[in-house]
């Protein structure tokens, strides 16, 4: 049985469509990886080379993140110490973000765009709460993102492959450890 063009274009457009409009939905963390994982391919760079990339996508989705719960928690903290943290997080966020955007801009490489999926729902979860439950979640959400930030820098202050990364590594580093310490304090502080 043959087919008439005009019958091929009505089946195979509809799923052309389909294909393109689930590109638009992609989490911004995949999508960031992937792209530039396709562009190092394309290039023959080396595997450390991806493992920088990566590093740079994931901080700044983690420094996302931070700064989104540090901006809510200026507004919706009942402790006066959560909204002094997350007025001095979000202050330094915004610094360190801007520096990883640089440098990505600097190496070609693209960064998320917005929140990962897992990263929305936490501050979907977040947003919920109101008073003392708000500010513990706050504060172990903080904690836990820190705690994965400064692991990552610690690492790739030594191990990049790029020096321009490990030099921003080193010297975020310290001022990620100074965060990561005065969110410690306060979780421990706002135990019951």
């Amino acid at each position: 049985m043959l087919f008439s063009p005009r019958l091929y274009a009505l089946l195979f457009f509809p799923l052309i469509a389909a294909c393109s409009s689930g590109e638009s939905n992609k989490d911004p963390i995949f999508s960031a990886k992937f792209q530039n994982e396709k562009r190092i391919q394309e290039e023959a760079i080396t595997k450390r080379q991806l493992q920088d990339a990566e590093f740079l996508v994931d901080a700044a989705s983690r420094k996302m993140a931070l700064l989104e719960i540090s901006q809510i928690a200026q507004r919706k903290a009942a402790s006066p110490d959560i909204r002094y943290l997350a007025q001095n997080a979000t202050s330094q966020l915004t610094t360190l973000l801007q520096e990883l955007k640089t440098l990505a801009q600097q190496k070609n490489l693209v960064l998320p765009t917005g929140l990962g999926e897992d990263q929305a729902k936490q501050v979907g979860e977040l947003t919920a709460l109101n008073g003392a439950a708000f500010d513990q979640q706050f504060t172990e959400l903080f904690g836990n993102l820190l705690n994965q930030d400064t692991e990552a820098y610690d690492d790739m202050s030594e191990d990049a492959y790029d020096g321009d990364v490990r030099a921003l590594a080193a010297r975020q580093l310290s001022i990620l450890k100074t965060q990561h310490d005065a969110g410690e304090t306060l979780q421990d502080k706002l135990k019951p």
